[in-house]
């Protein structure tokens, strides 16, 4: 694994106001910095070189998250299309104009030499914002062209389970809780277990930060794990976890509509509104059910 120094926190000097007055005091603030991905691919005697893409993202695993990036979006199929993955500090100059920082993050994927990489999946099949205009029909259909074959859904869950998942994700939140402002994706098992956390100003990041380490360990699919989303679900999000092959998605949000279409499209269970013992299911609510309830049916 990469090591790399993380700087996900920095100190602010700010004025606090308690009511009557303004004192001077400081604050933690959740660091913000963009960070290129670049790949290279194709046979030994040609091989290419190209930036991908650009995110504003939280340091560290840069590694992960820019696996999980190429995973998610059907670049590579397996985590052995990696041949190795590096980390370099571009000092200003070039596009850095494009950023108020004096210095930029670049991660290179290395990939095998046989794998193939269509320009077309370069130039992003999917459709991962809500304001792009594209119809829903569309993006879902990017999605089937790329997506892993269906699997079987049996995962199986408690409410009471599911109800404790957001309290012990939060708990488990270091960053978020010295600043208040990231995004957070966890895992967890059946019985309530974190198995994996990662935190994040992006939400999509944090997702794809999950899988990436899932998948550089040859865990994915990730067939019995739910996701746990901090905010909303969305159609990029539900996206990713189509290709991870996740089973369970459940978020302190709402989903939105394409999302919804997505988890009955690729029969995954999904949980909206998930905060003090109440949730909406809006597909596979037969999964959720109490053990009792279980051994009666079987």
């Amino acid at each position: 694994m990469l090591k790399q120094t993380i700087d996900e926190c920095r100190g602010s000097l700010i004025e606090r106001f308690d009511g009557q007055h303004f004192q001077a005091s400081q604050d933690e603030l959740a660091v913000e910095e963009p960070l290129e991905i670049r790949l290279a691919y194709g046979p030994a005697q040609a091989r290419e070189l190209k930036s991908i893409s650009v995110t504003m993202r939280t340091p560290g695993r840069d590694a992960e998250l820019a696996a999980g990036f190429l995973f998610t979006e059907g670049v590579i199929r397996d985590g052995l299309d990696i041949d190795s993955i590096s980390t370099e500090l571009m000092e200003a100059g070039g596009n850095s104009k494009l950023w108020s920082s004096s210095a930029r993050n670049v991660v290179t994927v290395e990939l095998a030499q046989t794998v193939e990489v269509g320009l077309g999946t370069l130039q992003r099949n999917f459709y991962t914002t809500s304001s792009c205009g594209i119809c829903g029909k569309a993006s879902l259909l990017a999605l089937r062209t790329v997506c892993p074959p269906r699997r079987r859904n049996e995962f199986v869950m408690d409410p009471e389970t599911l109800c404790a998942l957001p309290a012990k994700q939060r708990e488990a939140q270091g960053v978020f809780n010295r600043t208040g402002g990231l995004h957070a994706a966890g895992l967890f098992s059946e019985t309530g277990e974190l198995e994996a956390l990662q935190e994040d100003v992006g939400r999509h990041n944090a997702v794809d930060k999950l899988i990436g380490a899932a998948l550089l360990e040859d865990r994915v699919p990730l067939t019995d794990r739910l996701l746990l989303l901090s905010g909303r679900a969305s159609f990029e999000l539900l996206q990713k976890a189509v290709m991870g092959g996740i089973p369970v998605v459940a978020s302190v949000g709402a989903p939105s509509s394409l999302a919804v279409d997505v988890a009955r499209d690729f029969d995954i269970t999904l949980v909206g509104f998930l905060r003090d013992h109440h949730f909406n299911v809006y597909h596979g609510s037969s999964r959720i059910q109490p053990r009792e309830l279980r051994k009666i049916e079987a």
